[in-house]
This record gives C-alpha cells, structure tokens and sequence, in this order.
C-alpha cells in the first residue's frame, strides 16, 4: 500500500491541490501535518502561529526569496477539529492551473511532502475521526451521478451503516462471551441463558443481517446503473426506438435489413437513475461475415445486460425468426416491446413474457409506459426511501455473507450438540467479518484497494 510502504508515518505532513484541475475563480491547496502550521509560516506573510482554530486571514503567499506568488485566504484548523484529525491549513488561492500548482511547489519546498491520493481521508481514518465505511463513501459521495446515490453515501458518511454494524457486533459478542465462557468453565454449570435463547437471539440477528445484505440489489442499481439491451430481428425499429429514448439521432434508421452492424452504446438518464442504453445487430440467419460478427456481439450484449428490452413489430406480427429468438432469451429480466403500433395490425398474440409494452417508436407514442415499466422490473420490492440503509459496495456484501454464514454455522451447531469451543471459532470469524466493514481488523491491502481509488487532495 503506497500510504504503508514505505512505512506510514503518524502525523507526516501532506499537501495537495483540493480542487479539480482546470481554470476557475478559487483554487485550494490543503496541508495537514502536525508541521503543518511551520509549513504554513514560512509561506505565508501573516502571523500563522497567532491564529485560532477556524479562521481566515487574507494574505500573500511568499516564496523562499520574499516573492509574492499570490494573494490568498489562508484558513487554519487545529487538531481533532479538522477532518484529518491533525493540524490542518487550507490556502485559497486563485484557481488558474499555473498559479495553484506554483503556490503547490512552494508549500512542497518548505517542507511538505506531496499527498498520495486518498490520503488525507486515510489520515482521518487513521486518527479515529472516520470509520472504514464512511471512509468509502466520501469517495461514493464524490462520484455521485445522481441523487439517490447522493443520498445512500451522505447516509453512510453520517454513520447510518456502521451504527447497523456496531449493533449487530455488540449483541454478537454478548452471545460470543457466552460461548467462551462454556469452554473456559466448562464444569462450574453456567447458565447465562438457554440453549435455545442464545439460538433465537442469533436467528434475529442473521435475519437483520440478511435483510441488510439484500439491499445490495437496489444498492447496486443506484451506485452502477443499469444496462439496457434493445434486442430484436432487423427492422422492428430497434435503432428509432434508440433514438427516441435519447431523444436524438443516435443511430442510423432504415428500412435495409441488417443496417446496424456493431453495438452501439450511450448514456440514458431516466427516472432519476443512469442507464447504459445498447442497441444491437438484428438477430437471424445471416450469411454475411460481418453481420454474423454483428449478431454474436448482439448474443454477447444479451447475456451481460441487466435488463433486455425485446422489440417486435406489431405491423408484421410474429414469424419463425422472431420465434426463434423468443426462445433464446431469458424471461426474467426482460421486457417485450410491441413496436410499429401507430400501423394497422391484427391482434397481437401471446408472449411468454411477464412484462409487455405497446408503443410507436417513431411517433414517440407510448414512452412513458415503458419508462414506467422498466422503474417496475428494476425495484423488485419498490424503490428504497431515503432513510433506508443501502449496501452500495461488493466488499460489505461479501463481509455481511460471510458473517451470515458462520452465525448459521453456530446455530446448527449448538442445535446438533457440538462442542462450544469449535462454535467460539465461527462466533469470532462473524465478528471479524462486520470488522472488515467498518476496518476494526482491516488488512493493508485491503486499505491499498480502498484508498487507491481516491483522487489525490481528498
């Protein structure tokens, strides 16, 4: 991990531009240290020293011959009060890329050392200010693309998740002593509880916790979006039923078979949420290399998105082709599309799909239906509340299953008559687990991962 080797050193002292790179009207260049005070009085032409914890000074930053390289707001944050839990000083400067980094190098060259990314975070989780879990959503926060997502990590940074595992882990460990206590007194004929007390104090708790590992699904969906696949035989009006989801001409529309030839992809927002919207190559029998190409990477498509969005033509009906390929693709995470209504047709047959839309694509007939459709498949239970608590990251989920797993292991055991010093080992393991959540028994690469993903400044 870049932040331990070389060896970390407590209260080394940082510094790194804050704001993203580019022009505009402010610039910040944070240090934080516990020289980060000396740092600031060498480069700055007021009294740093005299300054009390959250106030700003207007002044000049000064290099190490006396010049001015700018005027600044210099603002000063003391010890625990600051988000690393060390001393901290922020320069405001303006925000040209040249000038920022030249007030950079000056603060570097009275001793600071360049920040690595995500290590004023890790400080603060270091220093106790933060836990692990709300370490991780400062960066979710930050890469917020929508106001769910916004919401699910504003949650997490004020501790909403890790007061769910603090929780499981203290009625975890009260059932934990127990057990110890069994095995380290196994003749003195304690009873703290029952058998079957500890047993359905511990279902209750496993179900929490699956309940709490089941949100990842709608967690998923607000953090990564979701992948849409317009599927179909050429000319259902796959690429206009594209064009009018985005409202633009994104693809080529015309009445020549096997016009789209690759995949095409682009951004959709709907319903508050992102979309990665795919329209693909016809699917049928083709002689063609290239449209063959085509078609397996339509297959290819098919099989990764989240959701399959399957048009028909309600003008021509179903035909062998259409047939066939309602064979091969999945009915459970799909939506059937009958496109062209706006033409005359006849009654439109049976599917073996659970979810049907009719619409025209080019008189843009029918939309909201579908839009409604796809919010109904994707929320299985129904879109989550705000106050709900979300599991947003695959490393929590795994942690969260592994916890369940020993806990059920316990509960089998203690029903199947084996030794308490075997279940203290699985009571431990699901302690451990919830540990890796909120980093009390947290590995280095496990914080390397983390922390690497971090831009540099936060």
């Amino acid at each position: 991990m870049e932040f331990i080797h070389p060896p970390y050193q407590p209260g080394e002292t940082i510094a790194a531009i804050a704001t993203p790179p580019g022009e505009g009207g402010v610039a910040i260049v944070r240090i934080s240290g516990k020289e980060a005070l000396n740092v600031a009085a060498k480069v700055f032409s007021g009294p740093v020293f005299t300054y009390k914890s959250h106030t700003a000074h207007y002044g000049q930053v000064l290099d190490s011959a006396g010049q001015r390289v700018d005027d600044v707001l210099l603002l000063v944050m003391l010890g625990k009060r600051s988000y690393t839990g060390e001393d901290t000083v922020e320069i405001h400067c303006h925000g040209g890329g040249l000038i920022t980094r030249k007030v950079l190098e000056t603060v570097l060259q009275a001793g600071a050392r360049a920040a690595r990314a995500g290590e004023f975070t890790f400080k603060a989780f270091i220093n106790g200010k933060i836990d692990l879990a709300q370490a991780e959503a400062v960066q979710e926060l930050i890469c917020a693309k929508n106001e769910r997502v916004l919401d699910a990590a504003e949650s997490q940074l004020q501790g909403a998740l890790s007061q769910k595992i603090d929780s499981f882990q203290d009625r975890l460990t009260l059932i934990a002593a127990i057990l110890e206590a069994w095995v380290d007194f196994p003749e003195e004929g304690l009873e703290f509880a029952s058998l079957e007390d500890i047993c359905t104090d511990l279902s209750t708790v496993c179900q929490e916790m699956q309940k709490l590992e089941d949100t990842f699904h709608n967690g998923k969906i607000l953090h990564e979006g979701i992948s849409l696949c317009l599927i179909g035989c050429p000319n259902v009006g796959k690429s206009s039923l594209m064009n009018a989801l985005l409202d633009k001409d994104r693809a080529i529309v015309s009445h020549i078979p096997g016009t789209t030839r690759d995949v095409l992809e682009d951004h959709l927002r709907l319903n508050g949420l992102n979309f990665k919207l795919m329209d693909t190559a016809g699917i049928r029998q083709a002689d063609d290399s290239i449209e063959i190409e085509g078609i397996r990477r339509s297959q290819s498509a098919m099989s990764k998105a989240d959701l399959i969005l399957l048009v028909l033509d309600a003008h021509k009906g179903l035909d062998v082709e259409d047939r066939w390929l309602i064979e091969q693709i999945p009915t459970h995470k799909t939506i059937a599309i009958w496109n062209k209504t706006d033409l005359p047709h006849e009654n439109l047959p049976q599917l073996p799909f659970p979810h049907v839309v009719q619409l025209s694509a080019k008189q843009k007939m029918g939309l909201e239906l579908l839009h409604d459709k796809i919010d109904q498949v994707i929320w299985e239970n129904g879109p989550p509340s705000k106050e709900e608590v979300l599991i947003t990251n695959i490393r929590h989920k795994e942690a969260l299953s592994q916890a369940i797993g020993a806990c059920r292991q316990v509960i089998e055991g203690l029903r199947g008559g084996m030794s308490p010093e075997f279940l203290s080992m699985d009571m431990r393991q699901a302690l451990n687990s919830l540990g890796l959540i909120i980093g009390t028994n947290i590995t280095e690469d496990i914080l390397s991962a983390i922390f690497s993903k971090f831009c540099i400044g936060k």
